[in-house]
C-alpha cells in the first residue's frame, strides 16, 4: 500500500488530483456516429454544457477487432448488426477529421481527449497532441499496448472496468517500468447502461490508497446521482457519455446523457465541490450571526452584593453569548464579586476578585440550575 500525498496529474493545462477543480469529462465517444458535423456539434455541446474536456475515440477497426468479432449484447439491443467489424468501420473517424475537432475544442477552451485502441492510432494521437491517454477498459489487460503508450511519455488515466484489484496492479506495474510518471485510475463499472448498485464506488478509496494516484469514475448509470456520489468520495475526474439526442442509433445512446442534463449535472458538481469544503472543523464566518444568538453566557441570575461569594443559585447560562463562556462556570463559582452586579448582568472577569473558585461550588454546579436552563431554552435547536 501507498503512503504519502497524492501528488496531482497535469493534463491539457490542468491539474487533477485532491484539492483541484473535478475535471469532467463529456465523453462523446462514437456517439457521432462516423458524420464529422455531428462530432463538431457534440464539441460545441459540451463546451455549452461547462465540461472541461471531451474525449472521443480513435481506432483502426482491422487492427481492433478479427472479421468475425460479435457485436455485445447491448450493442445488438441498440440496433447494431451481429458484426463489430461492420460497427466499428461505421463509426471510426479519419485523422484529419480529428485533428479538426482537437483544433474545435481548444478553440472553446476544452481539452481534446482521445482513447487509442491501436498502436497506429497512438501514433496519430502523439503527432495531434493529445494532452493524455486513455485506455479503455477493455484493454486494461493489454500491457504490451499499455507500455506502448507509457513509453510516449504523456500521463496516462486508466479505466478499469471488468477487472479487480490484481489485474489493475499488473496494469499501473506496467505502465511505470515503461515510464509512466503521471497515473490516474477511473472506477468503471462496463455495463451500458449500468445499474446504480453496480457503480461500486467504494472503490475510489481502494484504488487511492493501493496505488497512491489520482482517482476518478468513468459513469454509465443513468441519472446524476452516482456521479455526485463520487464526487463526495474524492472523485478527481468525471467521465459521462454525452449525446445530442439519445434517439439517435448507435450503441452507446443508452447510456449517454442529452447536453441540458450533462449542464445540470456539471452545475451540480460544482455545487458539491463547494459543498466539500474543508477537513478542518471551524465555525465559519456565516455562521456569526447565529452563534451570538444561539450560544450562551454567563449571566448573573439575581443581584450579586459586593465581597458575596458566586453561589451556584445565583448565576445562569442565557442567551445571548454575552460575557463569559458557560465552560467557565467552574472557575467563577465561589469567587468574591469585586462590586454590585445587577440582575441579568453579563459576568466578566473584571467582576471578580483574582483567585480559584471553591472546588465545593465547581460540583456544586455540575449540573445547570433547574430555572436557568428552562429559561435558556429557544427555538434554535
Amino acid at each position: 500500500m501507498r503512503r504519502g500525498r497524492i501528488r496531482p496529474v497535469g493534463i491539457g493545462g490542468r491539474m487533477v488530483g485532491p484539492g483541484w477543480p473535478v475535471l469532467i469529462v463529456a465523453e462523446a465517444g462514437v456517439n457521432h456516429g462516423g458524420d464529422p458535423a455531428r462530432a463538431r456539434d457534440l464539441v460545441r455541446a459540451a463546451a455549452a454544457a461547462g465540461a472541461d474536456a471531451i474525449k472521443f475515440q480513435t481506432f483502426r477497426p482491422e487492427l481492433l477487432v478479427r472479421p468475425s468479432a460479435p457485436t455485445a449484447a447491448y450493442q445488438r439491443g441498440a440496433g447494431e448488426g451481429p458484426g463489430q467489424m461492420e460497427m466499428l468501420s461505421r463509426l471510426s473517424l479519419d485523422p484529419a477529421e480529428l485533428e479538426g475537432l482537437f483544433d474545435l475544442a481548444r478553440g472553446l477552451g476544452l481539452v481534446p481527449l482521445s482513447t487509442p485502441f491501436d498502436p497506429v492510432s497512438a501514433d496519430l494521437l502523439d503527432r495531434l497532441g493529445v494532452p493524455a491517454f486513455k485506455v479503455s477498459s477493455g484493454d486494461l489487460g493489454y500491457l504490451p499496448f499499455i507500455e506502448y503508450l507509457a513509453a510516449k511519455g504523456r500521463p496516462l488515466v486508466l479505466s478499469t472496468g471488468m477487472a479487480g484489484l490484481q489485474e489493475v496492479a499488473r496494469a499501473v506495474r506496467a505502465a511505470r517500468s515503461a515510464g509512466c510518471r503521471e497515473l490516474v485510475l477511473l472506477q468503471c463499472t462496463s455495463a451500458y447502461p449500468a445499474a446504480p448498485e453496480d457503480a461500486n464506488l467504494r472503490c475510489l478509496g481502494t484504488l487511492s490508497r493501493a496505488f497512491g494516484v489520482p482517482v476518478g469514475f468513468s459513469d454509465h448509470t443513468p441519472g446524476v446521482e452516482a456521479a455526485l456520489a463520487a464526487v463526495a468520495l474524492g472523485a478527481s475526474v468525471l467521465e459521462k457519455h454525452l449525446t445530442l439526442d439519445r434517439s439517435l442509433p448507435g450503441p452507446d445512446q443508452a447510456a449517454s446523457m442529452e447536453p441540458q442534463d450533462f449542464e445540470r449535472m456539471v452545475r451540480s458538481v460544482r455545487v458539491v465541490e463547494q459543498a466539500l469544503g474543508s477537513p478542518q472543523k471551524r465555525r465559519l464566518p456565516s455562521e456569526e450571526d447565529v452563534a451570538r444568538a444561539a450560544r450562551r453566557g454567563l449571566v448573573a441570575l439575581r443581584p450579586i452584593r459586593r465581597g458575596e461569594a458566586l453561589r451556584p443559585e445565583a448565576v445562569g447560562a442565557l442567551r445571548p453569548a454575552e460575557g463569559l463562556e458557560p465552560r467557565h462556570l467552574p472557575q467563577v463559582l465561589g469567587r468574591r464579586a469585586r462590586r454590585d452586579i445587577a440582575a441579568g448582568e453579563p459576568l466578566t472577569w473584571e467582576m471578580f476578585r483574582r483567585g480559584a473558585g471553591r472546588c465545593g461550588a465547581a460540583r456544586e454546579a455540575a449540573a445547570p440550575p433547574q430555572d436557568s436552563a428552562a429559561r435558556g431554552a429557544g427555538a434554535h435547536a
